[in-house]
């Protein structure tokens, strides 16, 4: 009688199955994110956190593959997901796909246990920034550069104008203190697990299988497999989504599609941002 009953309830709530929230979380981390390009951003993966750990579940599986970006959006979105961890009382299981790099790292840190593919990139602890100089290029197709400022250091490091050593220290100077911080939660999440090695906060990344050996990671294996052998053979993975529309296309989690003249509007930063992209995913040769 009792087997019978348990047939009717719905197949993630019978006792013989566990059925674990699984969150993607994926691209390059940057602020907003526009109708050409979507970025991980806390704006963009806050409904789905909210979703998934308002799911009656023991864990909730995150799904990370980030080359780094925003370092500010990385330990937002890092927060965001310890908050509700912590909130909701959900141990979270980080699984590393291509790469969790520099800010796509931080995120990672936000897992109670790190587990990576034995060939995925892991670590670049470190802070970059990069530009372009084009004072040069400008001179020579004879275009004239005017630049009104009030306040002397509000052209700093301005790409149409030679860089100046001290703005490239004064730069320098605010990477230092962000790379501190990085470091410092890393120190924080890891603790013991880490290795003595002197290369650790150096800005290198890792394989997984290394990152393992480094105390980065804490287990290399997929989510498939780590799932099953940590809540039973029955244990079931739900995709947290977005909501859809009533024409069956996916919506933000504000209601809004995209027009096509929003489109247009931001073709030229949506290019840009590509670019910023795909220089983020190549470092790592992907």
């Amino acid at each position: 009688m009792k087997q019978s009953l348990a047939r009717l309830l719905p197949k993630s709530v019978r006792s013989d199955a566990v059925t674990i929230p699984v969150v993607r979380l994926q691209g390059a981390i940057m602020a907003g994110g526009s109708p050409v390009r979507q970025h991980l951003s806390l704006a963009g993966s806050a409904g789905l956190l909210e979703k998934a750990f308002s799911h009656a579940a023991p864990a909730v599986a995150i799904s990370l593959n980030s080359p780094g970006g925003s370092p500010v959006q990385s330990r937002l979105i890092y927060r965001r997901i310890r908050d509700l961890a912590d909130e909701k009382k959900k141990t979270v299981l980080v699984f590393v796909e291509d790469v969790a790099a520099s800010g796509g790292y931080m995120v990672a840190l936000a897992g109670d246990e790190i587990i990576a593919d034995p060939s995925s990139i892991v670590g670049s602890i470190g802070v970059v920034s990069a530009g372009f100089g084009f004072q040069e290029m400008i001179r020579k197709i004879g275009v004239e550069r005017r630049l009104y400022t009030s306040g002397r250091n509000k052209a700093v490091l301005d790409p149409f104008q030679p860089e100046k050593e001290e703005d490239v220290q004064r730069l320098k100077a605010l990477q230092e203190e962000v790379h501190q911080t990085f470091i410092s939660l890393v120190k924080e999440r890891r603790g013991a697990k880490l290795a003595d090695d002197d290369d650790l906060f150096t800005g290198l990344f890792w394989t997984g299988e290394r990152g393992h050996a480094l105390g980065l990671v804490d287990a290399v294996g997929d989510m498939r497999s780590y799932l099953k052998s940590r809540f039973g053979p029955k244990t079931r993975m739900k995709l947290v989504s977005p909501p859809r529309s009533l024409f069956g296309r996916r919506l933000g989690f504000f209601g809004i599609e995209s027009r096509g003249a929003e489109i247009a509007a931001t073709a030229a930063e949506g290019l840009l941002e590509t670019l910023e992209e795909k220089a983020l995913w190549r470092r790592f040769g992907l």
